[in-house]
């Protein structure tokens, strides 16, 4: 009895504690309204169509097109927002002018590409995500948030939760892969990374999730091209991870340059409207990405007025860059082609976001130049950088043990990424502090001191053809050039090496190599570099190449040859530490492929969440006629999605399963022992993948549907549950039906999507 009333009592306070909070938001979203109406009832036309149009300061761009006359359009109320301009110096100036000198005083948002951190700069997002490290990615986000905040930003175009197949499209090096169930989680850590628990605090940044959407299926790996898929496809492995976002509460969406079923998404009034505002209750503003608007005529859609009618229609709010809204809409409105109720409600989400930035309150509230000094690049930020950076890193080889390194002897240190600090963050690091970045070479010397000796040749020439570099510098990371000939070149690099225990090559792609407008047709390391590395390989030393690169690369024939192949990605601000950190075991590499590596660019796409066929083939085969496979290769990946090496080895055993069947509504639990069985500690990175076995359409042959990254000492081991319930397997049908279907499963668990081992249940009513 005692026990009945002290559950009720809890259950009242519950129930108050709830009802209070709902009070409270209420309170606080009907203060915003009548402040907002207030707002509009004063706002000319004119100013609401300004409140639309976000311009450039001109730091950084994406497009070919910079803005003009930007202090005097913000006097006139036609701008609602800057990016690309930072320092609390430089946004107070621009916002003052916004603030005094314009009618009605609104304040202007400030945002940035912060697309992997700020001044700290982390991994690239996909080698962030090969960490497999939720917590850890939002702390990455968190400190970004911090350090953006600080130098006067408060929004930022991130994250990009595009799902890519294809390694050719260069902008997979900003994504999280190829798996829909990772990529969602990744999302929403993300966004509260950025946001926080409270947007009006002044170290919280407002998230854009781009870009809506398809845009990392691209035909051909090209960027901005075509994406055409099925409704059944798009729900069920693309477009989860924006819903995860939006879910997690994130302010702002970013349109994407592609068309979806003929109609590009910046005009797509049912992706804009029905799906993500009806259907998923988006309640933020629709950003255009660099003059998407403009770019609707290349589409094919009509001239400038006509496609910002259509833009606006849609449900996109603001224009970026491309100012068709400020210089069309108010002739749209006087023809009949666009409503004032319209602009009324793009106007209204945008003065939302301020209001919530709490910028009505305080518009200067960013530009603290005490935070600016204290809260950048701070001890702590980098070593988390360090940290990220360390778990980012994915071995892939490791013949004889050549790695971990001995801190003894001599060490040849060669290639063109081995004395390069600007190209270690990586793409779209726009803000990245490059000027005290250190190049691998002065890492490791500062790492190492007298302990090794280190013999250096760089090899600048053998990046890339000139022609080649050039074409693929974005933010001017080019590697400098120098006038020797390539056989002059590798000359020095074998005589060097001759005079070594070990080779270390540092190679791959440059920074610029990947990233937007970077798609490449040829995924092999450049083949001067491997001539390089042919040279090396022949002196008999051992190797080890250090692999730099935003995408899967073809590596067969690295992986046939080299003894030791650490995939580095870029790693940061802190990625030479990190690299010295795992080449000499003072930290075991831990992380593990998002993305599959193909044998060659004929096998792509290539993903291990892949349809059976009619006529799959048998396992184990690589050709039977009339069966679907190729005759040249096989259809096997070089290293399947999950895949990566440790400094110990694991092992798997005792799977079991709680039961072998359960109801709608319920669960099973699924365990399995994982062992260390080698001598060192380190990491592992349990997976659990499903499959539908009978279903009323075809699904694919594994999905992953948890995870767990463990630690263990040398000798320990672990049982690791994993629960089943009927919503993980859950699916959209062909009628778009949500739900989860009765009958027989498989599961697999393992440390790779290949490598696995496998039990079943199944699904009743």
């Amino acid at each position: 009895m005692k026990f009945k009333y002290i559950f009720c009592i809890a259950m009242l306070l519950s129930l108050t504690a709830h009802a209070q909070q709902k009070k409270a938001v209420s309170i606080h979203d009907q203060k915003m309204n009548k402040f907002i109406d207030g707002l509009l009832l004063k706002m000319t036309l004119e100013e609401k169509i300004g409140q639309l149009n976000l311009l450039t300061g001109g730091e950084a761009t994406t497009g070919s097109v910079v803005s003009t006359g930007v202090e005097d359009k913000i006097r006139k109320g036609q701008v609602g927002g800057i990016f690309s301009l930072t320092t609390p110096a430089r946004i107070r100036k621009v916002q003052e002018i916004a603030v005094t000198q314009t009618r009605l005083k609104i304040p202007m948002i400030f945002g940035q590409d912060v697309i992997h951190g700020y001044k700290t700069t982390f991994p690239i997002p996909l080698g962030m995500s090969c960490t497999w490290d939720i917590d850890l990615i939002q702390k990455t986000a968190r400190v970004a948030a911090i350090e953006a905040s600080a130098d006067g930003l408060n929004w930022t175009f991130s994250p990009m939760v595009d799902i890519s197949r294809d390694p050719r499209w260069g902008r997979i090096s900003e994504g999280s892969g190829e798996d829909t169930y990772l990529g969602s989680q990744i999302a929403m850590a993300m966004v509260k990374g950025y946001q926080g628990d409270d947007l009006s605090k002044n170290n919280t940044i407002m998230a854009c999730v781009k870009h809506f959407a398809l845009y990392g299926a691209a035909e051909a790996g090209r960027d901005y091209n075509t994406t055409d898929m099925s409704l059944n496809r798009m729900y069920n492995e693309y477009l989860p991870p924006y819903k995860a976002a939006i879910e997690a509460g994130a302010g702002s969406v970013m349109t994407s340059f592609n068309d979806i079923n003929g109609v590009p998404a910046t005009a797509n009034k049912w992706l804009m409207t029905d799906l993500l505002r009806k259907q998923w209750g988006f309640k933020g503003f629709v950003v255009t990405d660099y003059t998407a608007i403009n770019e609707l005529i290349d589409h094919g859609l009509g001239d400038l007025q006509k496609v910002s009618a259509l833009s606006l229609n849609a449900g996109v709010d603001m224009d970026m860059v491309g100012e068709g809204f400020l210089s069309t809409l108010k002739k749209s409105v006087q023809q009949g082609k666009v409503k004032t109720t319209q602009i009324d409600q793009a106007c209204r989400l945008i003065l939302e976001a301020k209001y919530k930035l709490g910028l009505f309150e305080d518009p200067f509230r960013y530009c603290n130049e005490e935070r600016a000094k204290t809260e950048i690049l701070k001890p702590e930020h980098l070593q988390l950088a360090r940290e990220a950076a360390g778990q980012s890193f994915v071995l892939l080889k490791n013949e004889g043990n050549v790695l971990p390194l001995r801190k003894t002897g001599t060490i040849a240190l060669i290639g063109p990424l081995s004395n390069t600090g600007t190209n270690m963050p990586g793409t779209w690091s726009v803000n990245s502090d490059l000027a005290n970045t250190v190049s691998l070479l002065d890492g490791m010397k500062a790492a190492l001191g007298s302990q090794v000796k280190i013999l250096h040749s760089f090899g600048a020439n053998l990046m890339a053809d000139e022609e080649y570099q050039k074409r693929a510098t974005m933010f001017g990371r080019d590697i400098p050039r120098d006038s020797r000939s390539e056989e002059d070149i590798i000359k020095e690099a074998v005589d060097i090496a001759k005079k070594s225990d070990v080779v270390v090559a540092a190679l791959g792609e440059s920074s610029e190599m990947t990233g937007e407008s970077s798609s490449r047709t040829n995924l092999d390391i450049p083949e001067t570099q491997k001539r390089l590395l042919e040279a090396l390989l022949k002196t008999g030393k051992p190797v080890v190449l250090v692999l730099f690169s935003g995408r899967p690369l073809t590596l067969s024939w690295e992986a046939q040859n080299v003894p030791a192949i650490l995939n580095v990605w870029f790693g940061g601000t802190e990625t030479a530490k990190a690299v010295t950190d795992v080449l000499f075991g003072d930290v075991n590499p831990s992380g593990k492929l998002t993305t599959t590596f193909p044998k060659n660019v004929g096998q792509i796409p290539l993903y291990y969440s892949h349809k059976n066929t009619g006529r799959p083939l048998v396992a184990g085969q690589w050709f039977s006629k009339f069966r679907s496979n190729y005759l040249d290769v096989d259809n096997d990946p070089l290293y399947p999605f999950g895949y990566g090496l440790s400094y110990t080895t694991f092992a798997y055993s005792d799977l079991k399963m709680s039961n072998t069947s359960f109801k709608k509504g319920g669960s099973v639990t699924a365990s399995i022992v994982v062992k260390n069985t080698g001598s060192r500690e380190g990491r592992e990175i349990v997976q659990l993948y499903v499959q539908d076995l009978v279903g009323t359409e075809t699904r694919p042959v594994k999905e992953l549907k948890g995870f767990q990254k463990i630690r263990l000492l040398p000798g320990e081991q672990k049982t690791v549950t994993f629960k089943i319930s009927s919503d993980d397997l859950r699916f959209y049908n062909a009628a778009l039906k949500y739900d989860s279907e009765l009958g027989d499963f498989k599961i697999f668990i393992g440390g790779n999507s290949m490598d696995v081992m496998e039990s079943s249940f199944k699904l009743k009513n």
